[in-house]
């Protein structure tokens, strides 16, 4: 399955408490569900300012919809056409 990753711009989410960060997750896993098993969360990193997110899914509109339905930003989504990692170094 292919795998996107995002780029959420949200002001201070680095600074945001551990009760809102479990909220913004329980939102998004209520979303999955609804759209079922073909969009995936994989894991999403947070920085000061944005949170990049991990997820496989059939398409990028899948991936839009699931941002779209939780009201959460999604200002870039990417499709991951190869990873690389230390031990490429050593092909």
């Amino acid at each position: 399955m292919p795998k996107f990753v995002i780029e959420r711009s949200i002001p201070q989410i680095g600074a945001a408490s551990a009760a809102d960060m479990q909220a913004i997750s329980e939102k998004s896993c209520s979303v999955l569900r609804q759209l079922g098993p073909d969009v995936q969360w994989v894991t999403s990193y947070v920085t000061s300012d944005k949170i990049y997110c991990v997820y496989n899914a059939p398409s990028e509109d899948l991936v839009r919809e699931h941002a779209r339905r939780g009201g959460f930003p999604a200002d870039s989504v990417a499709r991951v056409v190869r990873t690389i990692d230390p031990t490429t170094a050593e092909a």
